[in-house]
This record gives C-alpha cells, structure tokens and sequence, in this order.
C-alpha cells in the first residue's frame, strides 16, 4: 500500500466524522470517562516522578476536537498546544474546551508525518493517533518529539494494542494496530525508554486493550 493511498483515506475518513465526542471515539463516546479518569491517573503518576517534567506547556498530538487537552492536560498544565490534521476538528477546539481555552495555545492543522515542533514541551501526549503513521514515519515523529523535550520532560504513548503478533490494518478508516512487541522496536529505535507503563481498566471486552506508555529519551 502506498503511502500517499495510506495517509490520504483516513483524512477522507475522518473528514466525514463529526466534531463530537461519540465521533472521534469511533461511536465509543460512552468510555469517554473511564479513558480521562485513566489517563489522569497515569499523569498524576508521571508528575510524582522523582524528577518530574514541569507543568508549564504541554502539546497533544492528534487531539481531535480537545478532549484529552480538555479533561486531562489543561487540568495540570499552564498551556497546551494542539495538533490537529482535521480542519473542523481544529475549529471545534476552543468551544469544546470551553471556559479554560485560554490556556489553549498554538493550534497546529497538520498532519503528524509533516509535525516538526519549533517550541520545546514538557510533556507530549499521543493518544489514539499512532496508528495512522507508517512505522518509519512513527520512528521519524517520536524522533522530532523527543528532540522537543525540556529537561525532564515525558512523552506518553496511549493506543490500542493487538493481541495477535502480527500488525492489523483497518480499512475503514486506514489505521493499523501494533502488537506489543513491535511498538516497543519502534520506541528503542526512536531511542526512548519506557519509564512507566499501565493498562487501562474497565473498558468494555469487544475492544482493543489500550496501553499507556511514559517514554523518555536514552541516556547516552
């Protein structure tokens, strides 16, 4: 499959999806807060490090209309930063998040194989959104992230993960899901550590089970 086949039918995809909580859940808006309770949760953890990353900025990739900038990020950091391929979803930003989108921002309308962040960040949040990149283009993202990290600073990784060991594309709406094993080649070779990782709980059974990575760079 080429790449430009691969990366063009999920923006058409996701170009049909309205800017709703139940649409970039897939129709799964209902796990919506299990997922934020989670993710705040494995952030509070992250925070408590012996040497934590501070709380000033922080950037979510792949953020859709702001709900994990919303319900997690803006909670605990003084700005948050946003990218997003999706015009529509992009221009829902500020109103979903509502009475805190002051501490929105730069918003970022780009796809994340083209991101090269041109600010450092605290902390960079990857959720549900990996899988829409190419391995070599995830190991190249991870890369610029890690590149864009303050002292101290966290990327955290939170995805599906397959249960069998080969890679599963679906056609629907273009994306592929890991198994463990891979994604942990694709992280060493983006030379970033796990420092922190957890499964998250109470989803409903039909679904992937959804790992959350704290990855730092290798010390060398």
């Amino acid at each position: 499959m080429s790449d430009s086949y691969f990366y063009s039918k999920a923006a058409r995809y996701w170009a049909n999806i309205p800017p709703t909580v139940d649409g970039v859940l897939g129709g799964y808006g209902h796990i919506s807060d299990i997922d934020v309770e989670g993710s705040r949760s494995f952030l509070d953890e992250i925070l408590a490090f012996e040497n934590p990353p501070a709380t000033k900025i922080a950037l979510d990739c792949g953020a859709g209309i702001g709900r994990v900038s919303k319900h997690v990020l803006i909670p605990r950091f003084n700005k948050v930063d946003i990218v997003e391929q999706d015009e529509k979803f992009i221009n829902n930003v500020k109103i979903y998040v509502g009475d805190d989108n002051q501490k929105i921002g730069t918003l970022y309308q780009t796809a994340l194989q083209n991101f090269k962040p041109d600010k450092h960040y605290d902390l960079i949040w990857c959720q549900w959104v990996i899988g829409h990149l190419k391995d070599y283009d995830l190991i190249d993202f991870l890369n610029r992230c890690r590149m864009a990290l303050n002292p101290n600073g966290v990327i955290v990784v939170k995805d599906n993960i397959a249960q069998s060991r080969e890679l599963e594309y679906d056609e629907d709406d273009s994306s592929v899901t890991r198994p463990l094993k891979l994604l942990e080649i694709l992280f060493e070779q983006a030379n970033l550590t796990t420092v922190k990782t957890t499964v998250q709980k109470g989803f409903p059974p039909d679904i992937y089970p959804v790992h959350s990575f704290a990855l730092v760079p290798v010390e060398k």
